[in-house]
């Protein structure tokens, strides 16, 4: 077992130690368990570093088990979107992948298994019929008229529902439990039912498919999982998790125990609403850099590590409460601030000509790749007499606080010299558009010689060798922090959530590496996104240099 003092502790894992130390298991076992119907999202994340990290502090296993019992609405694409996300954050899953539809043929036994003990019925009662006999909150169910149809019955009606003589919807299978039970899940669930539908394992042999309720519990079972790990949403199902167990002919009777999801502001983490985001067309895709899944959250530049300290910092809970997006955008800054190089981009440029600097020269500076990490090393930064700057880094006039270029003033250039403003061009709507400056010769790498203190420092990138570059600024999806509290949350999308700009990057970046990160100076952190190409260079931006959000909130 792992040193205890490296590891996080929580409810769990002190279930675990007493199980460990009592005798009751010798290895610890657990899964994760998604439905293959779409991608994984940041709360999946936090129960795979719960199950994975887990199976690794213990020195067990843990499973990669696919839930697969609805194939209507599932598909191979996610299935494989899922394990290359796993894999992403950092994790083995034991042997090879697993699927519920593995067991399909055991499962359908144990099923035949509760009709012959009486625990089990065929129903033809609608769907509408089911709901109204299921009773409410306050009032109990009543029972199915098919409910005390005899053993031989139910397990002929079965077989004609397996061997496809039903429609869908005109009979299900039915647990036997109790129709006035205070759980609503016990009174006499559906197990099995009608489904013609291709199934991406097991083509169409089945036309009955498995409740995920009646899989789950026998699919643990089947696995030896020890400790079986979900949020509190099914806290109330672990009884019929708990009755399946017990009423039928399998050893092993593995535990669940429920934690609180991960609720996080600013977006919705609901994969039906996910789904109709992405069918809506309110995002471009499961893997938009503004949607909360982990593909998408990739492609914005965030890292394995750092959604997995992420996770870390929140812990494990049975409270629910909502997550502030700070503290996810912290956990990437703290990661990019010491690990990305640094580069040079202008997001909204315009042109700065030093009238002083020789025509036809040039020369090449250099410049530390981390301010902080000598071992990252240094590149080379072209330089001439027409450069790119920032148009906000310019006024005509400004206040003391302003503490970068305004005209009959100096400035610093990152890594180069100091210049002076001397006067501007505009266009026919008095935009400035060219800004003609002198320099120091003399302030390359050092302060100018009689004295003069330059305060401000500016970054730039040199006009004849920077590469052209599609910025894309990602803001929260969301206007409030509770979307899904909304009457409908479509109506709190941020029409603002992405702006696209046209600039320059260094000469560097010309070709970027999608599997890097880069801290553009006083801007923020970027990404090459997976479109980008030598022809069309494109940045997503991570995560801005602070949090602004914090400010607009305490305002």
């Amino acid at each position: 077992m792992a040193e205890t003092e490296n590891r996080p502790t929580n409810f769990i894992r002190q279930i675990i130690d007493k199980d460990l130390a009592s005798g009751l298991h010798q290895q610890v076992k657990t899964r994760f368990p998604p439905e293959p119907n779409g991608y994984l999202h940041i709360g999946h994340a936090k129960s795979i570093c719960l199950n994975f990290g887990i199976a690794e502090d213990y020195q067990g296993t843990c499973n990669l088990r696919f839930d697969d019992t609805n194939p209507a609405k599932e598909d191979i694409s996610f299935v494989n979107s899922i394990q290359q996300d796993v894999s992403w954050l950092g994790f083995e899953w034991n042997e090879d992948a697993r699927y519920s539809s593995n067991y399909f043929d055991q499962l359908h036994a144990f099923a035949v298994e509760l009709i012959e003990k009486g625990l089990a019925y065929v129903d033809f009662s609608t769907h509408e019929e089911v709901r109204e006999m299921r009773g409410t909150l306050t009032e109990p169910g009543k029972n199915s008229p098919y409910r005390d149809t005899s053993v031989e019955t139910n397990l002929a009606e079965f077989a004609k529902m397996t061997a496809g003589e039903y429609a869908e919807g005109q009979a299900s299978l039915r647990a036997k439990i109790d129709m006035a039970s205070p759980f609503m899940c016990m009174r006499d669930p559906v197990i099995y039912r009608v489904k013609f539908a291709h199934h991406h394992q097991t083509g169409d042999k089945w036309c009955v498919y498995p409740m995920y309720d009646f899989t789950h519990c026998i699919s643990d079972a089947l696995e030896g999982i020890t400790h079986s790990l979900c949020t509190l949403e099914f806290q109330d199902n672990r009884r019929l998790y708990d009755w399946v167990i017990e009423n039928i002919s399998i050893d092993c009777t593995p535990r669940q125990y429920e934690f609180s999801r991960l609720n996080l502001e600013y977006t919705v983490l609901s994969k039906r609403r996910l789904i109709q985001l992405v069918d809506e067309g309110h995002v471009e895709g499961w893997d938009d850099p503004r949607m909360p899944t982990i593909a998408g959250l990739r492609r914005r530049g965030y890292t394995p590590g750092s959604i997995r300290e992420f996770c870390k910092r929140i812990g494990v809970t049975k409270m629910d409460n909502m997550v502030e997006m700070g503290m996810l955008e912290a956990c990437i800054r703290d990661d990019l601030n010491t690990n990305a190089p640094r580069a040079m981009a202008v997001l909204e440029p315009v042109k700065l000509i030093i009238e002083n600097y020789p025509e036809g020269e040039r020369e090449t500076l250099s410049a530390p790749n981390h301010p902080n990490d000598e071992s990252m090393g240094t590149r080379s930064l072209p330089f001439g007499r027409e450069i790119w700057i920032e148009a906000e880094d310019f006024r005509e006039e400004a206040n003391k606080k302003f503490k970068r270029l305004v005209l009959g003033k100096e400035v610093r250039l990152r890594n180069a010299y100091v210049v002076k403003a001397e006067r501007v061009e505009k266009d026919e709507q008095g935009n400035v558009t060219t800004i003609y400056c002198t320099y120091d010769a003399d302030t390359l790498g050092k302060d100018p010689a009689d004295g003069r203190k330059v305060k401000g420092v500016i970054h730039w990138v040199d006009a004849a060798t920077a590469a052209p570059a599609q910025f894309r600024l990602y803001d929260r999806l969301f206007n409030v922090p509770n979307p899904a509290a909304q009457e409908d949350f479509v109506d709190a999308i941020n029409e603002d959530s992405l702006v696209i700009k046209q600039g320059y990057v260094e000469s560097n970046l010309a070709n970027p590496s999608q599997e890097l990160a880069w801290q553009f100076e006083r801007t923020g952190y970027f990404c090459a996104d997976k479109n980008s190409t030598s022809e069309q260079v494109i940045f997503n931006q991570t995560v801005g240099l602070r949090d602004t959000w914090a400010k607009i909130s305490n305002s």
